[in-house]
């Protein structure tokens, strides 16, 4: 049994494998196996908290609005449409939520920027929680579609959206680069047509993300001599304190790091993008760091997202500062992590259980990304910019760094620049400017991502934010 290697398919292959997938839920084509349940489908104790739906008008601004809430299919959901509105909806979709049963709503950061300049937008609370994108673009689709409808049942009568563009961060962000893929177009239960996206700190590689927590926990077992199986391990809360004796000075800090662990941050460095500037302080961001390992010791699963294991580190090239010698025999003896080849095959009954994003999308694109983050980490640019350019969309996709140190620590104005570039770019066909992600030698210069980075904080920035990037090497040639 081959594993999966996560080809990216041509844009024909892909529609002509979601047809026949179709034609085979109606009864034709055969051989697809029929559909089973999962984990996730047993999870029905989500409540919408609907305590927590209304919302006060923004302050600091004179701009009146409609604001509504409640629940549509069973997720909650928010609604905010200025009194002047420029008859565009933006589709707001929010970050992973855990994995408790509240299900709430959250509003976009740059919601000012929205309704000051005439745009709708609306959020929902999404059906569950977990990594579950397929109920995400399903439930933000569904909410676009019921947008007329909302409007109407509070006594506002609008005519449908001329245009509506979809942005969300990091899961959210997946979810909407997932939403204007071909592949969803043609499988979502609930569909709808977007005009221009903004994924920022998005899961742009799906499953690649995955790849890399198991390519990370993989060397830094094998740098520590603690044995690793061909298989995702189970024990790691037994094997984390020895890893982490043998990586780092401390057990509740990646600094100082030992000779090994130099090795490990060298893999790291690679693994989320290649040297850059940022990474040395997203390195030692311990309390993001910590998340990243406590993804470390599951079982490929995705908690229950998918009923496989759907880990892929075959392809995975391990690079650190030693001999080649050294550096060969590492990438031959390490264990590697096989996917059951349909883990995460196409459904007869809507989207993939993880949707893929496979750059297959023929509308303008803005993407913004921290240069620091070690969770979604910025590779997932660079793997969103290959796909992109198989397919021949590159021409579609604009993407921006910013000179932060975590995950999805944007300030509003890097975001409300970056919307605005997307939605000039849509409204008045001027592509904006965005970064190199791939050239090596770009990514490296000390001054990468100054262009796009605003590290001036407004009335809506975290203060946390604003502090963090008074630390960081600055952009002024110093």
């Amino acid at each position: 049994m081959q594993p999966i290697r996560f080809l990216i398919p041509s844009r024909t292959a892909a529609i002509g494998a979601v047809s026949a997938l179709l034609l085979s839920a109606c009864g034709g084509g055969g051989g697809l196996a029929p559909e089973e349940t999962r984990v996730q489908d047993t999870r029905t104790s989500f409540a919408v908290a609907t305590a927590s739906l209304p919302f006060a008008a923004m302050d600091g601004t004179t701009v009146q609005t409609d604001r509504w809430s409640g629940t549509n299919a069973g997720a909650g959901y928010r609604v905010e449409v200025p009194k002047n509105w420029n008859g565009i909806l933006v589709m707001y979709a929010h970050g992973y939520a855990g994995e408790g049963n509240a299900l709430t709503v959250s509003n976009p950061a740059f919601r000012r920027y929205l309704i000051e300049n005439g745009y709708a937008w609306a959020a929902s609370s999404y059906t569950k929680n977990f990594y579950d994108v397929r109920v995400g673009v399903e439930d933000t689709n569904a909410l676009a579609n019921a947008f007329v409808a909302i409007a109407a049942a509070n006594g506002r009568v609008l005519s449908e959206p001329a245009r509506t563009y979809v942005t969300g961060i990091s899961m959210g962000g997946h979810i909407a680069a997932a939403a204007i893929e071909e592949e969803a177009q043609q499988t979502a239960v609930h569909k709808r047509r977007y005009q221009g996206a903004l994924p920022m700190c998005a899961v742009l590689g799906d499953l690649s993300l995955y790849n890399y927590f198991g390519a990370y926990q993989l060397a830094a077992q094998k740098l520590a001599g603690v044995p690793a199986v061909a298989a995702p391990t189970t024990d790691w809360a037994a094997l984390a304190p020895r890893v982490r004796d043998a990586m780092f000075g401390s057990q509740t800090s990646f600094a100082p790091v030992t000779p090994q662990g130099q090795k490990l941050k060298d893999i790291v460095m690679n693994l989320t993008g290649g040297p850059r500037p940022i990474f040395e302080q997203g390195f030692a961001n311990a309390p993001l760091q910590n998340t990243v390992w406590g993804t470390f010791g599951r079982d490929g699963t995705l908690n229950g997202i998918l009923n496989k294991q759907g880990i892929d580190t075959t392809g995975t090239v391990y690079r650190f500062n030693a001999s080649a010698a050294e550096v060969a025999d590492f990438n031959a003896t390490i264990a590697k992590w096989v996917p059951a080849p349909d883990a995460n095959r196409l459904r007869t009954d809507g989207l993939r259980w993880v949707p893929q994003v496979n750059g297959q999308f023929r509308i303008p694109v803005v993407t913004l990304h921290t240069l620091g983050d070690m969770y979604v980490p910025f590779h997932m640019e660079q793997v969103y910019r290959d796909r992109a350019e198989a397919n021949g969309n590159g021409q579609w996709l604009v993407q921006r760094a910013v000179r932060a140190p975590s995950h999805c620590d944007f300030t509003v104005a890097e975001q409300s620049e970056a919307f605005k570039a997307m939605a000039d770019w849509v409204e008045k066909g001027t592509k904006p400017a965005g970064d190199d992600v791939k050239t090596p030698a770009t990514v490296a210069d000390a001054r990468y991502g100054c262009t796009h980075t605003r590290n001036a904080g407004g009335r809506d920035d975290s203060a946390a934010t604003v502090a963090s990037r008074a630390t960081l090497p600055g952009c002024n040639g110093s």
